[in-house]
């Protein structure tokens, strides 16, 4: 069905190895993107991810891979490497044609690479660390509350609040930012996120994926049912590929990523499981001091001390089709900490980080997954779990359901990283990790749900710091509320809360705004539009002529109150998730500290916030109102790194259509649109009713029948049984190939 592999093996290499051909058979380009790193289109990117030196910790972490996880790299490599060899110039993808690439053989460090990019997209915060010590001037209330961590509405997994943190934001030492340094932060930030994104790979500050699993006294079936939908920036072609895999001792199927031996997310034989993101704090910044003396020399609390200087060598092409290149070098420097990855105003920030550390890293979770049977045998997997630390649900046949967060958290010897360490000391040292027992957990709870959103997971009685910087809760609390809507639940309520763009922070906004604006003498046209506000149902559907309005109102209302708090240089560097449950306390309360001081009352301020959305809707769709839909506003787009080239860009063109629902800076609904990357609804009942879709298709060609033809079925949110038993996948075959080993 829609050309997804079913892959059988002998053996659980002969299986990895055919997984290898089958992706490079549609995803060939995508491989040789992924393989080169993320950073290759420009100058700057490319520094920054060598500075990272992702290629080198891979290295080191196949040296200390098991001989089981170094077979199954090695058969993937040989797998990709076999089809590629398979074709000569006239049969390469299309993208090594127009470029005149030729591929570069795969290896096992090139999948271990690809690990270290989901760090990069799930993991990345160490900006933040710099963004906190410039408000560090700000008065700690006020820091507090641009810095949230609680909100009513939060949906926690575990524990519960006995105290509030607020004392947290007091304990910063005042130290100032410059606006140069800023500046540079914030173009730092831009770069990273353009090189993520001409892959597919980045998440909107770390808030990726929903996933809910509810048990069988739930649902119409009596089974447990699950489902899972990642947001990742869209591209063209899809980040994720379909796939089938079994061998002895193995049946498993859902999803994986070019260069990745195995399913990420889906189900086996016994259990099936899920993934949205954690984003604990696994990224801590150190300010070096090194030597007016000897430059190569820093401080530690021994003395000084070596720093070890890296030469990366970058090739970069002369031109389209030119075998000839030009050598840039560039220099990485290198503390007992990690690389030095930023400097500003005099300062020189060393990086930690978990996915630097070839100890801490290891690639055998995925096969031990896929043989899990119970919930016993699905939390001895999780202890090799060091991937991005995830939220994982967890549903089997047997009925049961359950949650554990698993990766690799550090513990801190002081403080919890919020701002630069001073790395002369060792005041910021990393102690220990926090065991994979103690990490949170849940199972078979009475309530019968278990709800993820990237939200706050733990109660403030949590003994462990995991972050302060979580997502908006608006997602969790909407699909906490929709199932328990109905007693008995069905795969259909699933795909209905897949879809929902019902927005609790919108509707919250307009009320609000509503009641400010009938304060003020009004025009014909505002009256019209505060009557719309006040008939809307709440939805951010294609067709919505209120919710552009609202979107526009809201984001101008929180542009001008942050840059009241901020001032205009800092305003450009911050970045916090959860700062619209602020927002909703601030119109609700009305609070004089947060009005600007250019107003006397909140709705004269929100007069002018209105005069400015009517100008920008008019200016970006025109002055007919009646095109002011949310669909003409939002278009979905999956950009190819080809598709805006003149004459053959084409091709690789998907056209922008209308989105329904929205992530971000106006509160996301469950839909976050275009972001949502693949859909899941695991049914334990009978997995051949398991439903699975991702955003176009299996294929990275686009020739091929299957480059797009789960698109529709995207757009609908619709996604199709994807067959399990031998049974069904026999009969949805539609090809056969036989792949046997070289003699």
């Amino acid at each position: 069905r829609s050309g997804c592999p079913e892959c059988s093996g002998v053996s659980a290499a002969m299986l990895c190895a055919g997984c290898g051909r089958v992706t490079a058979l549609s995803q060939a380009a995508g491989l040789e993107v992924l393989g080169a790193g993320p950073g290759n289109v420009a100058i700057d990117q490319d520094k920054l991810h060598r500075s990272y030196g992702f290629t080198h910790t891979a290295e080191a972490e196949l040296a200390n891979a098991s001989p089981q996880s170094r077979s199954m790299l090695e058969a993937y490599a040989r797998g990709v490497n076999a089809y590629a060899s398979s074709l000569d110039p006239k049969s390469m993808p299309p993208e090594f044609q127009i470029l005149q690439y030729s591929f570069r053989p795969w290896t096992p460090i090139d999948s271990l690479v690809v690990i270290k990019i989901f760090f990069e997209a799930l993991s990345d915060t160490w900006r933040l660390d710099i963004m906190r010590q410039a408000m560090s001037v700000l008065p700690p209330e006020k820091r507090a509350e641009l810095l949230p961590e609680i909100s009513p509405i939060d949906v926690l997994v575990v524990g519960k609040d006995t105290q509030s943190k607020i004392k947290s934001a007091a304990q910063i030492k005042p130290e100032r930012v410059s606006p140069e340094a800023l500046a540079k932060l914030a173009h730092n930030q831009e770069i990273a996120a353009a090189a993520l994104d001409r892959i597919g790979f980045h998440a909107d500050a770390l808030a990726a994926s929903n996933n809910w699993v509810v048990s069988g006294k739930r649902t119409v079936t009596g089974k447990p049912l699950l489902s899972n939908d990642p947001h990742l920036r869209p591209t063209a072609p899809s980040i994720w590929h379909m796939v089938h895999m079994s061998a002895p001792g193995v049946r498993v199927a859902g999803v994986t990523a070019a260069g990745l031996p195995g399913v990420i997310i889906g189900h086996n034989e016994h259990i099936a499981w899920g993934f949205t993101n954690v984003g604990p704090d696994v990224q801590d910044l150190y300010i070096e001091k090194f030597n007016p003396e000897n430059s190569k020399q820093y401080q530690t609390p021994s003395g000084w001390q070596d720093a070890v200087i890296r030469r990366e060598e970058i090739k970069v092409r002369k031109g389209i089709g030119s075998s000839e290149h030009d050598i840039v070098n560039h220099d990485v420097t290198v503390t007992r900490h990690g690389p030095i990855i930023f400097e500003g105003d005099g300062k020189r920030y060393a990086l930690r980080w978990t996915a630097l550390d070839p100890t801490r890293n290891s690639p055998a979770s995925m096969q031990a997954l896929s043989r899990a049977r119970n919930w016993n045998e699905f939390n001895v997997a999780l202890e090799s779990f060091t991937a991005p630390t995830q939220n994982i649900v967890y549903v089997d046949v047997d009925g049961h359901i359950g949650y554990h967060a698993a990766g690799v958290v550090p513990i801190r010897k002081s403080g919890d990283g919020s701002v630069p360490y001073d790395g002369s000391t060792d005041a910021g040292e990393w102690t220990s990790y926090i065991p994979i027992a103690k990490l949170p957990t849940l199972y078979d709870p009475p309530s019968g749900i278990i709800v993820t959103a990237n939200q706050r997971i733990v109660g403030t009685d949590y003994p462990y710091f995991l972050t302060h910087h979580w997502a908006q809760p608006y997602r969790a609390r909407r699909i906490l509320d929709l199932l328990n809507e109905k007693p008995k639940l069905s795969s259909d309520d699933f795909r209905r809360i897949l879809g929902d763009v019902y927005t609790i922070a919108g509707v919250s906004f307009t009320r609000e705004a509503v009641k400010l604006l009938r304060t003020k003498p009004a025009d014909e046209k505002l009256k019209a539009h505060l009557d719309a506000f006040e008939k809307w149902d709440g939805r951010i559907n294609a067709e919505s002529n209120v919710a552009p309005l609202m979107a526009q109102l809201r984001l101008a209302f929180r542009s001008r109150i942050l840059t009241a708090a901020l001032g205009q240089e800092l305003v450009r560097s911050y970045q916090w998730n959860n700062f619209d449950t602020t927002l909703d306390r601030v119109i609700k309360e009305q609070p004089a500290t947060w009005l600007p001081k250019e107003f006397s009352s909140y709705a004269d301020l929100l007069r002018a916030c209105y005069d400015e959305a009517i100008a920008s809707l008019t200016k970006s769709l025109g002055p007919d109102e009646s095109k002011w839909t949310w669909g003409e506003m939002a278009k979905a787009r999956f950009p190819h790194a080809l598709s805006s080239a003149p004459l053959i860009g084409g091709q690789f063109t998907i056209p922008p259509f209308p989105q329904n629902g929205t992530g971000g800076l106006i509160g996301a609904t469950v839909n976050v649109g275009q972001a949502v990357s693949m859909r899941l609804i695991a049914d334990p009942s009978n997995w051949d009713k398991t439903q699975q879709g991702i955003a176009l298709g299996e294929s990275g060609i686009p020739k091929s029948p299957h480059w797009s033809d789960q698109l529709a079925d995207w757009r609908a949110v619709t996604p199709r049984e994807f067959p399990f038993t031998q049974p069904a996948v026999l009969k949805a075959t539609k090809e056969t190939l036989v792949l046997e080993p070289l003699k």
